[in-house]
C-alpha cells in the first residue's frame, strides 16, 4: 500500500534509519508543493512517547541517510513528529491494531457515491478495510485510501 505519495524505497530507507534509532515508524508522507520543492514528513512514535529531542535525532539521522542515498532530487523539506491523538494509519497492520477504534477515511476515487468515511474500524480482510457505520459494515479496499486517521474520543 502506498499512501501519501511515499514510494516503498522510500518507506524503507526511512524505516533503516528510524527502526535502529529504537522508534517506530508509523507512516512517511511525501507531499509535493510546486515549484517551492516538496515536503517529507515523517511520523515516529515510542512506548514513552516523543519528545521535540526524539523528533531532532530521527531527522538528524534520515537527512544524513537520504543526503548518501539520495532518493529525492528535487528541493524538500524534512519534517519528523509524532503521530498525534489523530494517528494516521498507514500500513495494513495499522488497520489490524486498531481494530475498535473510531477512523475517519478518505478515498482516492469515490466509493458508494462519497470518498470520505467515518466509522468504527473493524480489521482488514481480503484487501479492504472494515468500517461499521450507521449500522452496517462497509468494506474500502486498500488501494483506494489516500488518508486514514483515528478520531479522538474523549
Amino acid at each position: 500500500m502506498n499512501m501519501a505519495g511515499a514510494s516503498e524505497s522510500l518507506i524503507e530507507i526511512v524505516r533503516g534509519a528510524v527502526e535502529p534509532l529504537g522508534y517506530e515508524l508509523v507512516g512517511v508522507e511525501y507531499l509535493s508543493q510546486g515549484k517551492g520543492g516538496s515536503l517529507l514528513r515523517i511520523y515516529i512514535d515510542h512506548e514513552n512517547g516523543i519528545s521535540v529531542d526524539d523528533c531532532a535525532t530521527v531527522s538528524h539521522q534520515v537527512s544524513g541517510v537520504l543526503d548518501v542515498e539520495d532518493p529525492i532530487k528535487e528541493n524538500y523539506s524534512l519534517e519528523v513528529s509524532s503521530p498525534g491523538l489523530d494517528r494516521p494509519l498507514f500500513f495494513e497492520k495499522d488497520f489490524v491494531r486498531f481494530a475498535g477504534q473510531k477512523i475517519n477515511v478518505r478515498l482516492r476515487t469515490k466509493l458508494h457515491d462519497r470518498r470520505r468515511f467515518e466509522g468504527v474500524l473493524k480489521g482488514v480482510q481480503d484487501g479492504e478495510v472494515l468500517v461499521a457505520m450507521d449500522g452496517e459494515v462497509t468494506a474500502l479496499p486498500l488501494d483506494l485510501i489516500d488518508r486514514a486517521r483515528l478520531v479522538p474520543e474523549f
